[in-house]
């Protein structure tokens, strides 16, 4: 009974305890409605937000994959520029027409100075053929002025001869002058004591001779031609040999 009583008792205290701990005084609630209340801005301030990205953080497995792949990003060529390229280009296109250039120039003046001789040759040596031909005949006329002694060319009574001989002389002169004038020309080395040369002389015999040279030639047998420089036929002579 008496924990009954006590236990009612207090279950009073504490319930008068928990009104007067909630109820509120009637001035504070009347002055509390008085006021005013103050707006309040409820938005939201603003923020300013950076463009940047902040880098995220690497592992080290990220960062040894890394380190392997800058010497292979090292490693690897720059572009090229398509301008500079193609300006290579022209400029192997351009030494290349140039060398074409200047080799086709080349041919061109090799071409024009072989024509040229090929010209000249043909223009003087024409009548090579023609002069070797002609040559037999100028030694017949040769050899028939060489058949008259002088001593009946000096003799009155041998005149009708000396005519002949004499208009014989001026027709092989006149002929001469002739041959002459187309580059063909009548040598005799005999005369003229010459050293034995293979390219124009051609020896027929050698003997002793006193007071000459040995290889120089004494005698000639037939006087040689030439045709513009070039020999069409070579004089037989003798050459002396002493040794």
């Amino acid at each position: 009974m008496i924990q009954r009583s006590l236990l009612r008792q207090s279950r009073a205290v504490s319930s008068k305890l928990y009104r007067s701990s909630i109820i509120i005084p009637s001035r504070l609630y009347t002055s509390a409605t008085r006021i005013s209340p103050i707006p309040i801005n409820r938005a939201s301030p603003s923020r300013w937000y950076s463009s940047e990205t902040k880098p995220e953080p690497t592992t080290g497995a990220q960062a040894s994959q890394s380190e392997q792949a800058a010497p292979e990003a090292e490693t690897v060529p720059e572009a090229e520029d398509p301008l500079k390229k193609e300006l290579d280009t022209k400029n192997k296109e351009i030494i290349d027409l140039k060398d074409k250039y200047l080799r086709s120039v080349a041919e061109f003046r090799n071409l024009q100075d072989r024509t040229k001789r090929d010209v000249n040759a043909a223009r003087d040596f024409a009548i090579t053929r023609f002069a070797k031909d002609l040559v037999d005949s100028v030694d017949n006329l040769d050899r028939a002025l060489e058949t008259v002694p002088p001593e009946k060319l000096s003799d009155a009574e041998n005149q009708d001869l000396k005519n002949l001989y004499d208009g014989l002389k001026m027709t092989e002169r006149i002929l001469m002058q002739t041959l002459s004038k187309h580059g063909l020309e009548r040598f005799d080395p005999g005369q003229t004591g010459d050293r034995f040369d293979p390219n124009v002389h051609e020896a027929t015999f050698m003997t002793k001779v006193e007071g000459k040279e040995d290889g120089t030639v004494f005698l000639t047998q037939q006087k040689g031609f030439s045709l513009n420089g070039r020999v069409i036929r070579a004089a037989k002579v003798g050459v002396v040999k002493n040794a």
